[in-house]
């Protein structure tokens, strides 16, 4: 989704954390939007938005 600009492992380590966190959401059936803010924490710079029907009921 993002390419890291230099080898460095903070970048990679946030586009690793980002991978999950965009394999989480659409595992869910989401799609991640970003949140406007720039944190270096892929959870707080991206949001999942699931669209569709609601359940209360647990899928696990």
């Amino acid at each position: 989704m993002i390419a890291a600009c230099a080898s460095t492992g903070v970048e990679n380590r946030y586009q690793t954390e980002l991978d999950a966190l965009e394999a989480r959401c659409t595992a869910r059936q989401g799609i991640l939007v970003t949140t406007g803010l720039q944190t270096g924490r892929p959870e707080t710079d991206y949001a999942c938005r699931i669209s569709g029907v609601a359940s209360r009921i647990p899928g696990d």
